[in-house]
């Protein structure tokens, strides 16, 4: 079984560790959340992704707060995300925010995402804001943005002076977004891959199974060796306690650069492009993540 010390931890720009591979729980409900949270954390997972609109950020918190009860971790030891959906966007954000918290049960959290920047609203520039004076009060470490793209993102720098530290973005072969990933790089912005194995339309590609096969491993984790290596947070979602033990089984082998070129350039050959809503044209019925 891998240990928690195996898992890297990078740094944002505000000089806070966080652990590069976590939990996500998208679609996860109520027993299902629960329990892959629990499961997640006696594997050795550290990193735990949900937010307001997941609808489970109740037992996600009671996981978390019964692990910490069975003395299996700790709250320090824990990297806890949520996310604020656009229905309470602006002056509803500190509103959104305690209403998370006390969902989740916990007195903190480590990083507070905008969802979605919803531009035609206009009211992403206040609420991370209202954000970042919650983050002056000490009642979360980091904040940040998901789903936003390089115009909302100077718009959002520009107007508070306060880069985010991390853009959480749909990322997966197919679809490796390297224009967007080149603008985090150069901004000091993390990527965060939501829907790292592409909501399993991926995992069958011959290319990267001939991969799997070479190295002796499955083509989940060759998809996620692969977003670790590009340096990406990598957040898969899981309700299969032997799926979530067997998706954490990914620091003991690393791809040749052969391998990461092949995967990588599945952009050109695999016919595979978003999966879930665009951002510049969200809300929308889909892509709800």
């Amino acid at each position: 079984m891998t240990s928690a010390t195996e898992n890297p931890t990078l740094s944002f720009r505000d000089g806070t560790e966080f652990p590069q591979f976590g939990l996500g729980t998208w679609q996860l409900r109520e027993e299902e959340a629960e329990a892959a949270v629990r499961a997640a954390i006696e594997v050795g997972y550290r990193h735990i992704d949900t937010a307001a609109i997941y609808q489970n950020e109740e037992a996600v918190g009671k996981a978390i707060r019964d692990a910490i009860k069975a003395g299996d971790v700790t709250r320090d030891e824990l990297f806890v995300t949520s996310k604020l959906w656009h229905n309470q966007q602006g002056e509803q954000t500190s509103v959104a925010f305690n209403q998370s918290l006390e969902r989740l049960g916990l007195e903190y959290l480590d990083l507070y995402l905008i969802h979605w920047p919803w531009a035609t609203a206009g009211l992403f520039v206040e609420s991370f804001q209202a954000m970042a004076k919650m983050q002056g009060m000490g009642r979360v470490q980091s904040i940040g943005v998901s789903n936003f793209y390089p115009e909302v993102l100077d718009t959002l720098v520009q107007e508070t002076g306060i880069t985010p530290v991390c853009n959480q973005i749909e990322l997966h072969p197919g679809f490796s977004q390297p224009e967007l990933r080149q603008y985090h790089q150069e901004h000091g912005i993390v990527t965060a891959a939501w829907s790292p194995l592409g909501s399993g339309k991926v995992l069958d590609l011959p290319e990267i199974s001939e991969i799997a096969r070479t190295l002796g491993k499955s083509n989940a984790q060759v998809i996620l060796r692969w977003q670790l290596q590009l340096g990406n947070m990598v957040i898969p979602r899981s309700k299969n306690a032997e799926r979530i033990a067997q998706n954490f089984e990914v620091f003991d082998f690393q791809l040749s650069q052969e391998q990461m070129q092949a995967i990588t350039q599945l952009d050109v050959s695999a016919g595979i492009a978003r999966i879930g809503g665009d951002p510049l044209h969200f809300p929308e019925p889909v892509g709800e993540h």
